[in-house]
């Protein structure tokens, strides 16, 4: 099972779109064998200490192989929509792991 994990932070204003282009391509994840584990929305008070700044969204999502993340990620759908994340999106740092 290979997990990752994605912090992201929204352009200022720019949370409805980023909203909206996650209700398009997180439905595909199931396309794909994939599970959202956690999508949490953290306050600035849940913040300890950070030297990268306050997310907007966390994301833990589950893939059963790389080939599914590979077919997830170049889904023709969801590419439809990047035009929504790239207007939306600051930066995004994502996390790639596994259970032993």
């Amino acid at each position: 099972m290979l997990y990752f994990t994605q912090i992201v932070f929204v352009k200022e204003n720019q949370e409805e779109t980023f909203n909206l282009f996650e209700s398009h391509v997180l439905p595909l994840l199931k396309k794909y064998n994939g599970t959202l584990i956690y999508r949490v929305r953290p306050t600035d008070d849940c913040i300890i200490e950070t030297t990268i700044g306050h997310p907007y969204e966390l994301h833990l999502v589950t893939f059963p192989t790389e080939a599914d993340f590979e077919g997830y990620r170049d889904d023709k759908e969801r590419l439809q929509h990047m035009h929504l994340k790239e207007a939306s999106i600051e930066k995004a740092l994502m996390i790639k792991g596994n259970v032993n």
